[in-house]
């Protein structure tokens, strides 16, 4: 019995270190279709793969979760009176993974680094700061910015230059600034932060996950950081994948991707039948706000018979219904039916060839261009397909449309420096916050669209002073009836993106919005 008993013993305590050793080596993939610009949450795009791949290790101050609602992250909360002066108090057991404190002054660092000239970011609107010049830059060099005011450790507070919605600010700066560690990033040169090698491998970080190695083309290795401040994450590796979106069906049946998550990751919609059919996989549609944004540079198209002539000879109902199967819907202009601000008065803009072929002769007669230049993002093929449809469409109304299909990274970089005669990507409009994205989308010399009237920034700026949804909705209307007269903007579809998740994880589902918020408590059955 002794014998027996001593075996028995045995027998347990390897099959506990078993166990153990099984739970520190559980692994999660997940796919991506986009490649990374970059892990450096001061250099951010305008890509939701990046602003994810970077909150994984920089924690924002709030998230949205799949309900829209905005919840704590590094941040208790955010409060305003006024619309101009807005409280940020962080939480109190938040800390940096050395164990420092996440403090105010760290929140001010990393909006001062924003606004240098040497360090800018792109994807915070600093010149919403009072104390920023119009470009939303400081002096270079600057350790202070008059809008930004440190209580104590844990409060600071921001003004703005004009009156800014709460649901504006929690969005912009909320969801979009990722503190970085001032202990320990004070001493570098801010001409060396845009492209500094430590945020490929950061040994100091507020989020759940350290970056191990990371080839932005390819993949990004994670590891768990133990003392997470809200608990140590179950997993204990995470790696992000990227592929082509024809290759996640492929990797979702083999179990090689465990998730794809709606932004990050873009499904071909040929495979959505498949995705649903797979046995070790639960797919979730999410609710529809990728709208497939069609963005006119009014510049280099001037013409708006033109413009109005794309609109018009656009059979987009046809093309929805035969490529899109009923996922998704269509709209004009920003709003999708999920906002709280969609007005149905505004009604969609039929197909007209006849009108659009009107137009295209009339201007072409007074000396229009009739040959432009469209860029396509190459990770969405079913997009690319109508695109082609379309271009044979404007044949038959007089106007050639050269398509250009690249990679998500040269297309924002296409975009950005306005070269663009027309455009089209996937764009995520948060349905809480339709402000920041169609503010800075009709910014005017310099935008995507290089587009801008007095009617549209008053509506814009209109929406940001009024509480009641109805007031702002007309206010949301008045840029949608703009998109549809002046046409720097053109709503291809609304899909309803579909994400997946393997059978073998609990307590994620992939949706638009929420998915990474309680990451540390996905395990593995």
């Amino acid at each position: 019995m002794k014998r027996t008993l001593t075996f028995v013993l045995a027998f347990v305590l390897l099959l506990s270190v078993a166990i153990t050793a099984h739970a520190e080596d559980k692994s999660v993939t997940i796919g991506a279709s986009n490649t990374l610009t970059t892990l450096n949450p001061l250099a951010m795009d305008n890509t939701e793969v990046v602003k994810y791949a970077c909150s994984l290790t920089f924690l924002p101050l709030l998230e949205l979760d799949s309900s829209l609602n905005f919840v704590p992250q590094l941040a208790k909360s955010i409060t305003t009176e006024d619309n101009l002066t807005f409280t940020v108090t962080l939480q109190d057991g938040a800390k940096w993974s050395d164990g420092t404190p996440v403090t105010a002054e760290d929140v001010e660092f990393t909006l001062i680094l924003g606004a240098d000239p040497a360090s800018f970011n792109v994807s915070l609107a600093m010149y919403m700061i009072d104390g920023t010049d119009d470009d939303g830059f400081i002096e270079a060099g600057a350790e202070h910015i008059d809008g930004i005011q440190v209580i104590d450790d844990r409060t600071l507070t921001i003004r703005t230059k004009w009156e800014t919605a709460l649901y504006t600010f929690n969005n912009n700066f909320g969801r979009y600034l990722l503190p970085v560690p001032k202990h320990v990033l004070s001493g570098i040169p801010r001409e060396e932060f845009l492209t500094l090698s430590w945020f490929n491998k950061p040994d100091v970080i507020s989020g759940p996950y350290f970056i191990t190695e990371a080839d932005l083309n390819h993949y990004v290795h994670y590891e768990a950081n133990p003392d997470y401040f809200l608990g140590a994450p179950k997993i204990k590796y995470l790696n992000l994948q990227v592929v082509s979106g024809s290759q996640l069906l492929a990797g979702l049946q083999s179990g090689e991707i465990d998730l794809v998550q709606q932004t990050m990751g873009s499904i071909p919609i040929e495979d959505y039948a498949a995705v649903r059919a797979l046995d070790n996989i639960t797919a979730v549609s999410g609710t529809p706000v990728t709208n497939e944004s069609i963005f006119i540079n009014t510049v280099n198209v001037p013409d708006v018979r033109i413009r109005r002539a794309l609109l018009l000879g656009m059979d987009r109902t046809s093309m929805f219904d035969a490529l899109l199967e009923g996922n998704g819907e269509l709209v004009d202009g920003f709003l999708v039916s999920a906002s709280p601000y969609y007005s149905d008065a505004l009604g969609m803009t039929a197909y007209d060839p006849e009108e659009a072929k009107r137009l295209v002769d009339e201007a072409a007669a007074d000396g229009a261009k009739t040959v432009y230049t469209w860029y396509v993002n190459s990770n969405e093929s079913t997009w690319a397909s109508a695109v082609e449809y379309f271009a044979a469409m404007y044949e038959e109304i007089g106007l050639k449309i050269e398509i250009r299909t690249v990679d998500l990274a040269t297309l924002m970089n296409i975009a950005g420096n306005c070269e663009h005669d027309i455009m089209s990507v996937e764009y995520t409009y948060a349905p809480v916050d339709p402000y920041t994205d169609v503010a800075w989308l009709l910014g005017g010399e310099g935008s995507w669209t290089g587009y801008a009237t007095d009617a549209t920034n008053e509506a814009l700026a209109l929406s940001q002073k009024l509480t009641d949804n109805a007031a702002i909705a007309e206010q949301y209307l008045i840029v949608d009836q703009a998109m549809q007269n002046d046409v720097p903007m053109i709503s291809g579809w609304v899909l309803s993106t579909l994400g997946a998740v393997s059978n073998r994880l609990t307590g994620v589902k992939p949706d638009v919005f929420g998915t990474f918020i309680d990451v540390q408590n996905w395990d593995i059955q």
